[in-house]
């Protein structure tokens, strides 16, 4: 196929071959991984700037998205690629093949640097947002070897998915602490402030008046930044709620496990020991289940199991994208689907993820966590259900932007089965207030083009 480049495709291309260091926040659709393969292209054959690159990428879209592009795009014929995954022999012999670009899943990162020549001149970072931790092994890893790296690129359309702490790590990463610092702490002690605390212990902080402001005029010079709102003609995204309420029985569960931590079913004790596992435990009971300490599932209703099937039976077997998070959740949502006699398919496989595209699959189950990133469902549908909801912004964004990206021609509906007064609502408030902090980044380094 040829390549016709938009002009904001045109510019992304320019600026990382213009720029060694380059931070490109690329809403999701605009097309990141063409951008990138025709800029790598180009310093190859043209300008003859670069000869071996190593691109990092989540697993799936490391199997099959890198190489599909590759071979899609007629200008990209003289690029060769290996796929570094699989087993270790599988990744020893994808290294010793003859190729122009390496592409490696993150967790397999470490295992690279410490068992060959890292002798790559140019690195590209897919989802740059997946290395926000600088204590990760993976960015450690990549740490030891980034001075001997002449080029870096970050790709994310998530860059700050938990606030402007995540920034730290990734831009470190790039420009080796030149611009936010190399230390944590200094960061920490230049932008912000604590927030939350006990005694000494601070669990949290918050930015400093001005903060954001001066750490995007930090960041500006080696970051454009666009929203594919901005430039292409992408569906209509319609957003919506259905609530269902717990009974007063419920209801008085949940609200003891709430108060307690602690929860008696049918003569067993299900505890949390602290508050994160508090916050997964209320998830569970307000998706209707719930894991006691042996790992057994307890179901507690079915309300939101009832709204999801009065859902199915609205879309008259139009094709419906379905988001769990818990294994109950998929376990009790298959049971349903089962005595309902609906077909369905969980899209983990390659020949799922056709059947869906090709219309033949009424119900998808898809888990954030496995196949947030790199597939394109717009061709099987255009309504997606959020059963359980993730606190996380980028699972949930990337997640979304499976249905509504370019191509997809018809409206986008989101539809999230809140459970009323419960930790389901706190979730939504929070990926709300994230959105504000990521779109505030975003918009202080959108290219002007």
């Amino acid at each position: 196929m040829k390549f016709i480049p938009h002009e904001y495709q045109k510019y992304a291309i320019e600026y990382i071959k213009q720029n060694p260091i380059s931070a490109i926040l690329l809403d999701m659709g605009l097309g990141k991984t063409v951008i990138s393969l025709t800029a790598i292209n180009d310093l190859m054959f043209d300008s003859f700037e670069v000869h071996k690159v190593l691109i990092i990428a989540p697993l799936r879209v490391a199997r099959f998205s890198w190489g599909a592009e590759i071979r899609k795009w007629e200008h990209l014929k003289n690029l060769r690629y290996s796929i570094v995954v699989g087993t270790e022999k599988e990744r020893r012999s994808a290294l010793q093949q003859k190729a122009d670009i390496y592409i490696i899943n993150r967790e397999n990162l470490p295992w690279l640097i410490e068992n060959s020549r890292f002798d790559y001149d140019m690195v590209v970072v897919d989802e740059l947002s997946s290395f926000k931790n600088h204590q990760a092994k993976r960015f450690k890893a990549l740490m030891k070897v980034r001075p001997q790296v002449q080029r870096i690129v970050g790709l994310t359309g998530t860059p700050s998915s938990n606030g402007l702490m995540d920034l730290f790590a990734e831009f470190k990463l790039l420009d080796k602490g030149q611009r936010l610092g190399r230390f944590i702490g200094q960061y920490r002690s230049k932008y912000f402030q604590p927030d939350k605390m006990n005694g000494m212990i601070v669990y949290s902080y918050k930015p400093l008046p001005g903060a954001e402001e001066r750490i995007y005029e930090k960041i500006s010079d080696i970051t454009i930044s666009m929203k594919a709102t901005d430039h292409l003609q992408m569906p209509e995204l319609i957003s919506s709620r259905y609530d269902v309420e717990l009974s007063p029985t419920e209801r008085q569960k949940y609200e003891q496990l709430k108060k307690d931590l602690v929860l008696p079913v049918d003569d067993e004790e299900i505890t949390a020991a602290n508050a994160a596992a508090l916050s997964g435990k209320l998830c569970q009971l307000a998706n209707g289940a719930i894991y006691d300490d042996d790992k057994k599932a307890v179901q507690i209703h079915d309300r939101k199991i009832d709204a999801l099937e009065d859902i199915i039976e609205s879309m008259n077997g139009r094709p419906l994208l379905v988001a769990y998070w818990f294994k109950h959740d998929y376990d009790r949502i298959v049971e349903r689907l089962s005595e309902l006699k609906v077909p369905f398919v969980k899209l983990d496989t390659d020949e799922s993820i056709e059947k869906w595209n090709r219309g033949e699959i009424p119900v998808a189950l898809i888990h954030p966590a496995s196949a947030g990133h790199g597939l394109n469902l717009q061709n099987g549908g255009s309504t997606l259900v959020w059963f359980g909801i993730t606190w996380s912004l980028e699972l949930y964004q990337q997640t979304v932007a499976r249905l509504w990206r370019q191509g997809q021609k018809n409206t986008v509906v989101i539809q999230h089965i809140i459970t009323k007064n419960t930790i389901d609502e706190n979730i939504m408030a929070a990926l709300e207030k994230k959105e504000h902090t990521q779109s505030a980044l975003i918009d202080a380094v959108k290219a002007n083009i």
